[in-house]
């Protein structure tokens, strides 16, 4: 795998686990500060975030970005009207800021106004906005500095979504809380959760979460999803919506998941990506604008290798370094230094030194690691 990364569940974003260094880009919409350029522009080509070389992986949220450094220590830019860069207060940052001093930060994921983070003693973080209880905390108060999750220590893969929150621990089992109005948090209700639930007792070793809807891959290489339906997005060949988890068809060869606000989209074992969901702006790339409730194969490719989905936008690299995207590009967020949207992938320049995009499920940039 290209730089030698691990794909945490949700899928676009990534760990590093080696002292490989890369470049940090972004494009798209810039009007918070949310491309770490210190202004407020848009751009429609990757445009390089600071002159270092020095980054390990990366994160969006709604209006605000986070960042991992090969030295562990976490940065954040864009919007923090409820605190989500961690700086201890609600001021915006159009340049990248350290959260505090520790270079002890391994994975990080970013809300809707909220953010959460994984130590390298595998204990679990959040901050930011909590009306829903999507930080863990037991209550709704609004954090502007990282408060820890319980006292547990076992944490391996953390997904956000619309204020909630989904995360893996070491030994496979599965855990979401926050915002339940859709079953999202898939306990069988929709019943708000203040801290995490585990789901059900079987192991899985992916997730993510899209605008309201949640997805796992179970280590037996089945996918289930649970959550808002309304278009399609659960994969049934249907729009009902489920608050437990329901398969996606069944097959056991499914590789990696990644949720756009309501789509999403997959890899299998055999390189060949899926899409199913919402497709008004052509992000489930089949050439068309119509919903799809079932997967569909992209193409016929072999060669995908990491996915994420945007706001009605969706990105994938291949095996061979090149980084793809298509769907709404009214912001210059597909990087083809253009505003035309396309319902098919289309190449990002011809560099084929992609190593990963960074999820952006409720906003309309992406940002990405090079070689």
């Amino acid at each position: 795998d290209k730089g030698n990364f691990i794909k945490p569940g949700f899928d676009p974003l990534a760990v590093q686990t080696t002292s490989v260094e890369q470049k940090l880009y972004a494009w798209g919409y810039g009007g918070a500060g949310q491309l770490g350029q210190g202004n407020t522009t848009n751009y429609s080509s990757p445009v390089q975030v600071g002159s270092l070389y020095t980054w390990s992986q990366a994160a969006v949220g709604y209006f605000h970005a986070l960042a991992i450094k090969t030295d562990a220590s976490l940065w954040a830019w864009g919007t923090s009207n409820s605190g989500q860069l961690g700086q201890g207060n609600t001021t915006n940052y159009s340049s990248p800021v350290q959260v505090g001093a520790l270079t002890n930060w391994l994975t990080v994921s970013a809300g809707y106004r909220f953010s959460m983070a994984i130590k390298t003693d595998g204990s679990l973080w959040g901050w930011g906005q909590n009306n829903f209880g999507q930080l863990a905390q037991g209550n709704t108060n609004d954090y502007s500095s990282p408060v820890q999750v319980g006292a547990e220590t076992n944490w391996s893969i953390i997904s956000t979504g619309t204020n909630f929150s989904a995360a893996l621990k070491i030994d496979g089992t599965l855990y979401v809380w926050g915002q339940n109005n859709y079953g999202q948090v898939g306990d069988g209700t929709t019943i708000t959760r203040l801290t995490p639930g585990q789901i059900g007792a079987d192991t899985w070793s992916k997730v993510a979460t899209g605008g309201y809807t949640t997805y796992g891959i179970k280590t037996n290489g089945t996918i289930w999803a649970w959550g808002n339906n309304g278009q399609g997005q659960l994969g049934q060949g249907n729009t009902t919506t489920y608050s437990s988890p329901v398969q996606v068809g069944t097959l056991t060869t499914w590789l990696s998941i990644s949720a756009g606000r309501y789509h999403a989209l997959a890899v299998k074992t055999d390189g060949t990506l899926w899409t199913w969901g919402y497709n008004a702006q052509g992000q489930l790339a089949d050439g068309t604008t119509n919903n799809k409730s079932s997967p569909i194969q992209v193409g016929s490719l072999t060669t995908w290798s990491k996915t994420t989905g945007g706001n009605i936008h969706s990105g994938a690299t291949a095996s061979d370094g090149t980084l793809w995207t298509w769907g709404a590009g009214s912001t210059g967020q597909l990087g083809h230094g253009n505003t035309t949207s396309y319902s098919s992938p289309v190449q990002v320049g011809a560099l084929t030194t992609w190593s990963v995009l960074a999820r952006a499920s409720t906003a309309n940039l992406f940002i990405g690691l090079q070689l």
